[in-house]
């Protein structure tokens, strides 16, 4: 018991701890995405303004822009849904939103087998964790 109450505490841990009053913390746990793909759309959006941050989503979904060629569909979509909840509550709380720059990072979430179907073997199934933290500067 003592094993699993330290892995719920340190898989919480935020990567950065700006000042609460000045910031807005969103994740994104256990999300059907690529790893590998989130730590590239983390890196193209870490260090953005929040509206070109934005703007490079929808600029992906639409397929005008691309990361290394590629679009990035799955990831992108829910990471526009995360910062799209992110930016609300930075809003609610009274952050202007002009300021607020974005600070992403990807991590490994569990794994898991599907059953296998007919004669088939079973598949792997990999889990992201992603944080979000939008910081007023």
């Amino acid at each position: 018991m003592c094993i699993r109450s330290w892995y719920v505490i340190k898989m919480l841990k935020y990567t950065q701890n700006p000042k609460p009053d000045k910031s807005v913390k969103i994740y994104g746990r256990n999300l059907r995405i690529s790893r590998k793909s989130s730590v590239i759309v983390c890196r193209a959006l870490t260090g953005l303004n929040l509206d070109k941050g934005k703007g490079l989503l929808e600029n992906l979904i639409a397929q005008k822009d691309s990361l290394d060629g590629k679009y990035y569909t799955n990831v992108v979509k829910e990471f526009s849904s995360l910062l799209t909840h992110a930016e609300s509550s930075a809003e609610f709380k009274g952050l202007d939103t002009s300021r607020l720059f974005i600070h992403a990072s990807a991590h490994k979430g569990f794994t898991f087998w599907r059953p296998r179907r007919f004669k088939f073997r079973r598949r792997k199934r990999k889990m992201t964790n992603i944080q979000l933290v939008l910081e007023q500067r």
